[in-house]
Parts: structure tokens; sequence; C-alpha cells
């Protein structure tokens, strides 16, 4: 019983994915990322345009496993020092010239809505983010400092994509914890994806 149960599964999970005429799929486009209030960056804000890249399986409708790769981008800002940390020293010396840059891949479980419209997707992401943030302070009168923190955090996602035979388009939000940060890391992008099996 247990074996015709378990064939019953293969043929049925087997029959699934060739439904989807394309149990694989990649893309890439435009993001806007924002990591604000980076404590270990005199409280500065990680604000940019750049790129991120996707590569996932989807065997059935319902479900895919997507791994992301997200450049958070880079800044450079200028930061007034208080009167106080300054002491005889006058502006514009008394500043902090501050550069910060970030990354971060992420994994996913993806769950599509199943409404009735076949070439439009909604779905939702979790997982898990490995993110990365680095840069440098260059202080009045004294040599340059160096930051780099990481970790891993819960992540999650929502979006929305539509797709004709083997190109779409997706609109996705995505959202990672970054301690030390107020909000973490925030990423809204537009992507092209090309499904080869389609």
């Amino acid at each position: 019983m247990r074996e015709l149960l378990l064939l019953s599964m293969l043929a049925l999970s087997s029959n699934l994915s060739q439904a989807e005429n394309g149990v694989f799929y990649l893309g890439a486009g435009f993001s806007y990322n924002t990591v604000n209030n980076i404590t270990d960056l005199a409280g500065q804000d990680l604000s940019a345009g750049s790129w991120k890249a996707f590569a996932a399986v989807r065997p059935i409708n319902l479900l895919a496993v997507e791994a992301d790769f997200m450049d958070l981008g880079g800044s450079n800002s200028i930061v007034t020092l208080s009167p106080t940390t300054c002491v005889g020293v006058a502006p514009p010396t008394c500043s902090e010239n501050v550069h910060s840059h970030g990354r971060a891949y992420a994994s996913y479980l993806v769950g599509f809505v199943p409404i009735p419209l076949p070439i439009v997707d909604v779905y939702g992401k979790a997982g898990a983010a490995h993110w990365r943030l680095s840069g440098t302070l260059s202080n009045f009168g004294g040599p340059p400092s160096s930051f780099a923190n990481s970790g891993t955090d819960f992540a999650w996602s929502i979006g929305v994509q539509a797709h004709v035979r083997m190109v779409g388009v997706r609109l996705e939000y995505e959202n990672f914890n970054v301690p030390r940060t107020s909000g973490g890391g925030k990423i809204a992008s537009l992507s092209v994806f090309w499904n080869p099996g389609r």
C-alpha cells in the first residue's frame, strides 16, 4: 500500500511539473534599496538604486525554491560633528566623510496564490538572507576607520509577475532584518525573467 501511494505521488508530481511547461526560471532587474540609521556608520542611511538577480526551481504550480543576489548599492555622505566633539576645530574641518556599501544573498520558499489568470502570478516568499554592510569613516585630522558587519536573518517578500511565453516581468518588495538599523533592509525591484521551458 505504501509503495502504491508513493508511486501515485511521484506520478502526480511529474504531471504537475510537466503541466507548468517550465520548471526553471531566472531573471534580473533594477532595485531601489534602503537600510536606515546604520548605528555603526554614525547613524547614516544606505539608500541607493542598484540591481538584483535571481534563479529558481518551480516543480509544481503552487511552490518554488528561489535564490536571490541583491547589490544594496553604496552611498557617500558628510556628517557634521557636534561642537563638543570638535573642541578647537572649526567647520568644515569638523566633519566625517562616511562611505557605505551593502549586499545580500537570500534563499526563499515561494508560494503562489491560485488565481484563475494564466499569465499572472501573485506570490509570497519566506526564507533567510545573508547580508553584509561595510564602510569607512574619515574623521577630521585623523586616519580613516573601517567597519564591516554581516549576519543571516529572516527574510520575506511579496510580489506580482506577468508572463507571456518564455518572458515575464516582476514587481516585488523584499525585507530582511539587519540588527543596529531601523527597519532592516528594504528592497523594491522591477525585474524581467526568462522561463526557457514555456
